[in-house]
């Protein structure tokens, strides 16, 4: 016969201790690798906008990023995104370059792409269409949101990439042409991966799709 051995008070504390702290343990790991948990995706049939033929929706892993572009702050820079964008030329396109609450940088679509990334290259991507002239603008403040193609270290090499920034950048005030700002989502921006050591990705985060809405 079997006799039942009957648990003592401490087992019992340190049992349920143990059950308590494998829940916790699940819960972390779950939030941890589901990111984009307790983000709130924007729907943009859901917002009326005042200029809806300037309105871009980028679809980011954790949802839509909602921006307004301004072509009367900058013409042919806006020109040149909206060809891009209508065109569908970011889809899949990485977010090469991340600096953890600062900025995001995308828009290679030459070295950039989901399924022939070069690591070794990218950052230095081109159209195709060629380089646009800057238009820089002293009185645009870029503001946290605010929306600008990136360049080389010379003016005039605007092209395809773009950053959006998620603080304040005075000092990027009459340096980069300013396309736009981000109205709803920015949240969204901060979830994109990022590395501790370094500006560039390995393995980044895509855009999904990158759409005017009209």
């Amino acid at each position: 016969m079997i006799k039942k051995v009957k648990a003592t008070l401490f087992e019992k504390i340190i049992f349920f201790f143990l059950i308590i702290l494998a829940s916790v343990t699940l819960s972390s790991y779950f939030v941890i690798k589901n990111k984009c948990l307790f983000v709130k995706n924007y729907n943009p049939k859901n917002i009326n906008f005042e200029k809806p033929e300037n309105i871009a929706i980028l679809n980011a892993p954790c949802g839509n990023v909602i921006i307004e572009l301004y072509p009367n702050v900058s013409p042919k820079g806006v020109e040149r995104f909206k060809i891009l964008i209508k065109s569908g030329q970011y889809k899949d396109v990485a977010f090469h370059r991340v600096i953890k609450d600062k900025l995001v940088q995308a828009g290679d679509l030459e070295f950039g792409k989901r399924n022939s990334i070069d690591y070794g290259k990218i950052g230095t991507g081109k159209s195709g269409l060629g380089t646009i002239k800057s238009e820089v603008d002293n009185e645009f403040n870029f503001t946290k949101g605010s929306v600008g193609l990136a360049r080389t270290f010379k003016n005039n090499t605007e092209d395809s990439q773009f950053f959006i920034i998620l603080q304040d950048e005075p000092l990027f005030e009459g340096e980069y042409t300013p396309v736009g700002k981000v109205l709803y989502g920015l949240e969204i921006l901060k979830k994109i991966k990022h590395q501790r050591h370094s500006e560039y990705i390995l393995r980044p985060d895509y855009i999904n799709s990158f759409n005017m809405l009209n």
